[in-house]
């Protein structure tokens, strides 16, 4: 008696084999999430403060969400003993929240401040990090990284509060453009 082929044990090739053939069955449907992709990158690109402000009430909607949740959350646990703490941090989820979505320009540059600042302190460290293995091969790959992204921290602390309209706008224009690209191309090379 055989065992039906749906209980025998599969390699681990049989199995990446038939992801591949599911995928290529859908690889139309990879071609038009990087068309659409694209499509939305470019639009955001033409309009990178559209794109901030869309970016940052999403933002808002979700903080406010998560906030209200965890509010509830706390009551659930109120026996627990960090009731206050659950219930303060939800307040301020709600209240950054709140803050995104009414007033999304002021959020942008509070965003943008702290996102020029996080490159500025982590170009720092990478720059660190690169000295310190210097004696290990590719070294100057990691202060040459080092370099850029200090570089783009300083320009966006620089260019702050008046940057603050364009460049998350931009960020996730480039991010969608480049994304939509390589989930294009990799419908196109599964339908070879």
């Amino acid at each position: 008696m055989s065992l039906p082929s749906d209980s025998l044990p599969r390699s681990p090739a049989s199995g990446l084999a038939g992801s591949l053939a599911a995928l290529h069955a859908k690889w139309g449907w990879f071609v038009a999430l990087g068309i659409v992709m694209i499509v939305a990158g470019m639009i955001v690109l033409g309009n990178e403060v559209l794109g901030t402000v869309l970016s940052v009430v999403t933002l808002g909607v979700f903080l406010l969400a998560s906030g209200i949740a965890q509010i509830i959350h706390s009551f659930q646990v109120k026996a627990w003993g960090a009731f206050s703490f659950w219930l303060l941090d939800g307040l301020l989820y709600v209240a950054a929240g709140a803050i995104a979505i009414y007033n999304p320009v002021l959020a942008a540059g509070v965003l943008t401040l702290i996102l020029g600042v996080s490159l500025l302190v982590a170009g720092g460290f990478r720059l660190a990090a690169g000295f310190s293995a210097r004696h290990t091969a590719g070294w100057g790959w990691i202060i040459a990284s080092s370099l850029a992204t200090l570089l783009l921290g300083a320009l966006i602390v620089l260019g702050w509060p008046v940057n603050s309209l364009w460049v998350l706008g931009l960020l996730l224009g480039i991010d969608l453009v480049f994304n939509g690209v390589a989930v294009l191309m990799l419908g196109l090379r599964l339908k070879r």
